[in-house]
């Protein structure tokens, strides 16, 4: 690097400066208080730990996300989290654990290897919340809840929920008999939606007849909430985790009309994005005016056995910089004192 270029940031790491960075530092203060009002109860867990504790099961797109350091001390491979997740599922089997149901709530910086979109951040403030102990629909309808509370503090108007269900994906999947670098190839193409590829995928795996034309079926389940009397004809017939993904996405429908009056919902069971260790209901949340979701989340389920206590559990997470970026924030002028030295 030239010697006058030596103040420059990597590409992809950013930095708020006044005046921009006092309203984040608000708008951290008010969310924070909004989701201990929902009785989640604050963690802060370090922004380094020993490199298996910050990964998961199936969890090789987090892996490539996060940086790794050699401990100066112990010789073991080290990690910049990536995502808290992870560290939550850890606090929640070791730290505090409890045969309840827990509400966990965080934000903190996470470091990317990359940017998760084109001229994104590499260095999130990744604001969540999880909730841990309880593998029913009213967990995920919460978590959901919550997150649009978060949004609507934020000052986000329009507000559209995207569902899916990683179970029917899964299960699809399993039943073709599918390795998992064939699976997480399959998975790749239906979130780009490239019908090509998938119908590639199927064919060097040697997937046909009835298991193939469902999972190119589900490339075209996308749309309203009517979608998931659809989903139900489309997969008629298909393992029965399948058909008790459809019927919790359905029970889930009429649990968000009820707790969420007039919130648009919207149905896509190709749209699979987030990381691996989802296990049922994922979600995403858009605003207009923007490109890509500004919230997400799903149940994990699994997670927490790579710690060695398995518990049901359902999260959702944001960045606290697109939260103010997205909401178009113009901050106020204030004046300024000038006054002589001595």
């Amino acid at each position: 690097m030239k010697q006058g270029e030596r103040w420059l940031l990597p590409d992809g790491v950013d930095e708020f400066l006044p005046p921009h960075a006092v309203p984040l530092e608000q708008l951290r203060r008010d969310i924070l208080d909004l989701l201990m009002r929902w009785g989640y109860e604050l963690v802060i867990p370090p922004l380094i730990e020993f490199l298996e504790s910050l990964q998961s099961e199936n969890g090789e797109d987090l892996n490539l996300q996060t940086f790794k350091i050699t401990d100066q001390v112990t010789g073991r491979l080290m990690g910049i989290r990536a995502d808290i997740t992870p560290q939550v599922a850890r606090i929640d089997a070791h730290r505090l654990p409890t045969d309840l149901p827990q509400r966990l709530c965080y934000l903190g910086p996470v470091l990317h290897t990359k940017p998760d979109k084109f001229a994104g951040s590499r260095n999130p403030l990744q604001l969540g919340a999880e909730l841990s102990g309880h593998s029913g629909i009213e967990s995920d309808a919460e978590i959901i809840s919550v997150m649009a509370d978060v949004l609507k503090l934020a000052g986000l108007a329009g507000l559209t929920i995207e569902l899916g269900h990683m179970g029917v994906f899964k299960a699809l999947a399993d039943t073709a008999g599918l390795d998992p670098d064939a699976a997480d190839k399959l998975l790749d193409a239906l979130v780009r939606k490239t019908e090509y590829e998938v119908a590639e995928t199927l064919d060097q795996n040697n997937v046909d007849g009835t298991i193939r034309q469902r999972i190119l079926g589900l490339l075209s389940l996308n749309g309203g909430v009517e979608v998931v009397n659809l989903a139900k004809k489309v997969l008629a017939g298909a393992p029965p985790l399948v058909g008790e993904a459809i019927e919790s996405l359905d029970g889930l429908v009429g649990l968000l009309a009820d707790r969420i009056p007039g919130i648009n919902l919207h149905v896509d069971l190709a749209e699979l994005r987030g990381y691996r260790y989802h296990t049922g209901v994922i979600f995403a949340a858009y605003v207009p005016g923007e490109g890509r979701a500004i919230a997400w989340g799903g149940r994990y389920d699994n997670i927490g056995s790579r710690f060695g206590r398995r518990r049901a559990a359902t999260g959702f997470s944001t960045d606290l910089k697109t939260l103010i970026t997205a909401r178009r924030y113009v901050p106020e002028s204030r004046p300024k004192i000038f006054a002589p030295a001595g």
